[in-house]
């Protein structure tokens, strides 16, 4: 009699087969596994794409305490489903807890995580390091702000998007050991990866988002040392240096980095929680300044850095409405051009399809010849293309020329229905602060025509 082998019967090679499915999504192959769950990629068919699904390993030792705690790090990311929503922040869809073994539903990331580059025989661009560390800060500050506390940053657990084999991006993932300050149910303390791991924690005390921050300082000095800051074969003399020794100067282990790159590591790796930055905000703004004041070589990264976009949008009165993650979607979905002077933006009786917000540089606004309006960073123009009820509306009535080289962050009607309901309404409203300023000035000029002129 012929016998068909079960989903999850062992190969040749001892490696369990894949199972066809999970729930209603079918497995296209094993992404990797730990001591107590292993991750597939599958493919959702009713929604068209591809997802990570995190399954907790059935537990065949019968050991009740490991079992427990399973149990306890997937009611933790559970609890999340659905609640964060972050650029650079891996998306829970769903948690199905199935009585032999429950599972997450996550998105899925293309590429790697930063374990390997990690070594000292693969390590990244120093400006690279410094952008990863931004937008981990700008992210886990937007995770504390919602009452959590990750308690497990670490390289495996920051996931690199790679593009032609560079990193491109990062996403934080697997909050299995997150606290929730708002949960009311008991949970476990005292999780984490030891070397990376703040003395509080090992202590543990009550936690704040300095806790975080220590980890990602000591992720940062991996990314640069190829070490982690300390490093010992038995756990005591581990926690002996967490506790007591310094780390040792980034720059004596790296050529070119500089005394301030070193100090705003050494900062957030500060063995007391008052002694590192007050906030995720003054770290992010600490890691953008090294960029901004070329205290990094710039290297692989020649063009503009995302962070540097997303500075550059906090300043501008069009997005003073906007939080992170509204900006952050502007950065990623918007059209960034630049400008020669004299330039055309839009000649008279063109249709536009559409519309730019200065961020640099100005642009002059002519009538039939005749100059009726300059306008600097931080104001839009042809948004009709995106307001206009009718194509009629959308042809331009004056020519908009570049008086001064300008960088233009440009949507179209098309693109701007991708970003999120929350982003595209802040839009809306910045574009009635827009007509209303320009409904005043045009009263004003009627009102008082000499104190215009």
């Amino acid at each position: 009699m012929k016998t068909v082998p079960t989903p999850f019967s062992a190969s040749p090679t001892d490696e369990p087969a894949l199972p066809s499915h999970i729930g209603k999504y079918r497995v296209l192959r094993r992404l990797g596994e730990g001591a107590t769950a292993e991750v597939f990629l599958c493919h959702d068919a009713f929604k068209g794409i591809d997802v990570a699904i995190k399954r907790v390993r059935p537990n065949a030792s019968g050991d009740a305490t490991a079992e427990r705690y399973s149990e306890r790090f997937f009611a933790a990311e559970a609890a999340l489903v659905g609640r964060l929503n972050h650029p650079n922040v891996v998306q829970i869809f769903d948690a199905v807890p199935d009585p032999v073994a429950p599972y997450l539903v996550m998105e899925y990331v293309p590429g790697s995580t930063l374990r390997p580059f990690g070594r000292p025989d693969n390590l990244i661009a120093l400006e690279l390091v410094v952008e990863i560390g931004f937008k981990c800060a700008m992210a886990l500050g937007y995770v504390y702000r919602q009452g959590l506390i990750h308690r497990d940053v670490k390289p495996a657990n920051l996931l690199a998007v790679l593009t032609n084999g560079a990193v491109t991006d990062v996403k934080i993932s697997d909050f299995g050991s997150v606290l929730n300050l708002s949960a009311d149910t008991t949970q476990i303390y005292r999780v984490g990866s030891l070397a990376y791991m703040s003395p509080e924690q090992l202590d543990g005390s009550a936690l704040d988002c300095r806790a975080d921050m220590y980890s990602l300082g000591a992720v940062l000095y991996q990314l640069i040392a190829g070490r982690p800051p300390f490093d010992a074969q038995v756990q005591s003399a581990m926690m002996h240096q967490i506790y007591h020794v310094k780390p040792a100067s980034l720059a004596s282990l790296r050529d070119g980095v500089s005394p301030a790159l070193d100090a705003t590591i050494q900062r957030a790796l500060a063995k007391q929680p008052e002694q590192r930055y007050a906030n995720w905000e003054e770290f992010a703004q600490a890691l953008s300044a090294l960029i901004t004041n070329q205290q990094v070589p710039r290297g692989q990264l020649q063009g503009v850095l995302d962070s540097e976009r997303f500075n550059l949008l906090r300043t501008l009165d069009f997005f003073s409405s906007f939080g992170d993650v509204e900006l952050w979607e502007v950065v990623h979905r918007a059209k960034w051009q630049r400008f020669h002077f004299g330039h055309a933006l839009y000649r008279k009786g063109e249709e536009g399809n559409s519309f730019h917000i200065l961020a640099q540089g100005e642009v002059e606004v002519f009538r039939d010849g005749k100059r009726v309006a300059k306008l600097g960073p931080g104001t839009s123009v042809g948004e009709m293309a995106y307001l206009a009820p009718n194509p009629e509306l959308k042809r331009h009535s004056t020519d908009v020329l570049v008086s001064e080289p300008a960088t233009t962050i440009s949507f179209t009607p098309d693109t701007l229905v991708q970003v999120s309901p929350g982003c595209k309404h802040l839009f809306d409203e910045a574009f009635i602060r827009v007509l209303v300023r320009r409904l005043h000035v045009a009263h004003e000029a009627l009102a008082h025509p000499r104190r215009i002129l």
